[in-house]
C-alpha cells in the first residue's frame, strides 16, 4: 500500500509540473536536448525563440538604474518658483498629513543651486551638472511625472524592478527572458553590471527570477577576477576533463528530470552547459581594451578599471551580441545632506561626473552603429527627492529627503519618440500634476516596445496568473514614436 501511494504521489507531482506551466522553465534545456548535446557539437545549432505578441519596436533593453534616487530637481526638473522661495518655510498645504523618511517639523524650501539651460531643437532644460546629456536631448524622451508607492530604498528598488515591493517576484529582465528568450546561446539573456559605492539596497532580488524558473534570473558579471564566478576551470583540470564531467552530470540530471519532472533540474542542466560555452564567449566580450581609442575617449573608459563608463561600453557590446536585457546599477545617489559625502554640493556632482559622459556616449554609440532603433535605453532611480532641505540633526549641508510622488526618468531608442517631454510636476516639483506615469505604466510601455502585451505575459503560480504589472499598468502612448 505504501509503495502504491508513493507511486501515485510521483505521478501526480509529474502531472502537476507538466500542466501548471512550469515546463516553460525548461526552454533552455529543450534547446540543448534538441541539439543533442549542444556543447559536444563543433558549433551551436539553429534554435527557435518564443514569438512576441506583435511586431516589436525594440529587441533589447539597457536599463541604467541610478540606485539611491537622483535629485532630479537639481538635474532635469527646473523649478524657478522653488528658487524664488528658497529658504522660506514650506507651505502647510504641501506637507499637511504627509510623512517623510527623515524630515521632521516644518522644513524650509530648497531651490536648486545649479543653473538650468535649454538645449537642442527640443529646448529641453538640463542643469549644468549634466553637460553631456544636454548634447543628446533631441534623442531622448524625458518623463517628468513618474511616481511610485514606495518611499524607502530597498522596497522602492524592488518595486521598480519587479512591480512589487516585497521580494519574491520576477524582475523585468526575467520576464523578458521568459517571454522572448535570448538571441545568443553563448551568453545569458539577462546580464547585470554593478558600479558605485555599494550594492543596491534591494539586493539580488532586483534581478531575481522569483517564481519563474531560475534559468531566467539575471547573471551578474563581476568587475574583477572571473566575470562570472567559477567560470574558469580549476588549476590542473583540462577542458576535456571538464567536458566529460558535464556529460556525466547531464546524463544523471536528465534521468532525474525524467523521473520527478522538477523544472529546476532543467535549469541546472542549462546552467552547466551555458557556463561551458561562456568560457569562450565571455573573455572576448569583457576585453574592452580591443575598442578603438576614439571609443574610449567618447565614453571616458579605462580598460581594467571598474566603473560605470566601462559598464556602459560593455552594455553596448552585450546588445551587439544579442543579450536581451542588460541592467547597470550605479549606487550612491542618496543625498540627504547629512555630511559632505552625501550633499548636493559635493556628493551629487561626483555621481553626475561618474555617469553623465558615459550615458550620453552610450546613446551616441548605439545611434552611430545603427543599434539605437532596436535598443530601448532607460535611465532613472527608484523615487524622487523633496523640494525641502532635510537639515537632518541641524546639518548645514544641503540635502533632500525621499519623495515617491514625483520624479524624472528618460528613455531613448527602440520605438521612443525623441525630443519630447512628457508630464509635469507642480511649481515645487513635489507632486506629478500632468500625465502621471506609474512604475507599472513604465513596465507596460517597455514590454509593449518589445512586442509583448503586458496583460498577456503571465505565469500561473499558487492558483492564479501573475504578471509584471500585477493588475495595473497602461502604455504611455505620448512617448511612442
Amino acid at each position: 500500500m505504501d509503495e502504491g501511494n508513493e507511486r501515485l504521489k510521483n505521478i501526480t507531482r509529474r502531472h502537476f509540473f507538466q500542466q501548471a506551466g512550469f515546463g516553460i522553465g525548461s526552454l533552455a534545456l529543450a534547446e540543448i536536448m534538441r541539439g543533442e548535446g549542444l556543447a559536444r557539437a563543433t558549433g551551436p545549432a539553429p534554435f527557435a525563440l518564443p514569438k512576441p505578441h506583435f511586431a516589436p519596436k525594440a529587441k533589447n533593453i539597457i536599463f541604467l538604474m541610478m540606485a539611491g534616487a537622483p535629485s532630479v530637481l537639481d538635474m532635469l526638473d527646473h523649478k524657478p518658483r522653488l528658487s524664488e522661495m528658497n529658504g522660506q518655510p514650506c507651505p502647510d498645504s504641501l506637507i499637511k498629513g504627509e510623512r517623510f523618511a527623515f524630515i521632521k517639523g516644518v522644513p524650509r524650501l530648497l531651490g536648486s543651486p545649479y543653473t538650468f539651460k535649454r538645449h537642442g531643437q527640443s529646448g529641453a532644460e538640463v542643469s549644468d551638472l549634466m553637460p553631456h546629456l544636454a548634447t543628446v536631448v533631441d534623442d531622448i524622451a524625458i518623463v517628468r511625472s513618474m511616481y511610485t508607492t514606495q518611499f524607502n530604498h530597498a522596497p522602492a528598488q524592488v518595486f521598480m524592478n519587479t512591480g512589487h515591493q516585497i521580494v519574491g517576484r520576477p524582475s523585468m529582465g526575467a520576464w523578458l527572458s521568459y517571454g522572448l528568450g535570448s538571441e545568443n546561446r553563448d551568453l545569458p539573456g539577462f546580464v547585470v553590471l554593478l558600479s558605485g559605492q555599494s550594492n543596491p539596497d534591494g539586493g539580488k532580488s532586483c534581478w531575481g527570477s522569483g517564481y519563474l524558473p531560475t534559468t531566467f534570473q539575471g547573471v551578474e558579471f563581476r568587475n574583477t577576477g572571473d566575470p562570472v564566478m567559477f567560470l574558469s576551470n580549476p588549476r590542473g583540470v583540462r577542458p576535456e576533463a571538464r567536458r566529460s564531467t558535464l556529460d556525466a552530470l547531464g546524463d544523471l540530471n536528465r534521468m532525474r528530470l525524467q523521473e520527478v519532472g522538477d523544472p529546476e533540474i532543467g535549469t541546472r542542466i542549462a546552467a552547466y552547459e551555458l557556463a561551458y560555452r561562456m568560457q569562450t564567449s565571455v573573455p572576448e566580450l569583457m576585453d574592452v581594451a580591443r575598442e578603438p581609442a576614439a571609443v574610449h575617449e567618447m565614453y571616458g573608459t579605462q580598460p581594467g578599471k571598474a566603473s560605470f563608463a566601462n559598464n556602459c561600453l560593455l552594455a553596448r557590446r552585450l546588445v551587439e551580441r544579442g543579450v536581451r536585457f542588460v541592467q547597470l546599477y550605479h549606487r550612491g545617489w542618496d543625498h540627504h545632506g547629512a555630511g559632505k559625502s552625501d550633499d548636493l554640493m559635493h556628493g551629487l556632482p561626483l555621481r553626475c561626473k561618474e555617469t553623465d559622459q558615459a550615458a550620453a556616449a552610450l546613446i551616441k554609440d548605439l545611434k552611430q552603429r545603427g543599434l539605437l532603433d532596436s535598443t530601448l535605453v532607460v535611465w532613472g532611480g527608484e523615487f524622487g527627492r523633496t523640494p525641502m532641505n532635510e537639515e537632518r540633526a541641524g546639518s548645514k549641508f544641503l540635502g533632500r529627503d525621499h519623495n515617491p510622488k514625483a520624479f524624472t526618468m528618460w528613455m531613448a531608442g527602440g520605438g521612443i519618440k525623441p525630443g519630447v517631454t512628457v508630464g509635469a510636476t507642480d511649481d515645487f516639483g513635489y507632486n506629478a500634476v500632468e500625465d502621471p506615469v506609474h512604475v507599472h505604466d513604465l513596465h507596460a510601455t517597455a514590454l509593449h516596445l518589445m512586442g509583448l502585451d503586458h496583460t498577456r505575459l503571465t505565469f500561473r503560480f499558487q492558483g492564479r496568473d501573475y504578471r509584471l504589472t500585477d493588475v495595473m499598468g497602461n502604455v504611455v502612448k505620448k512617448v511612442l514614436a
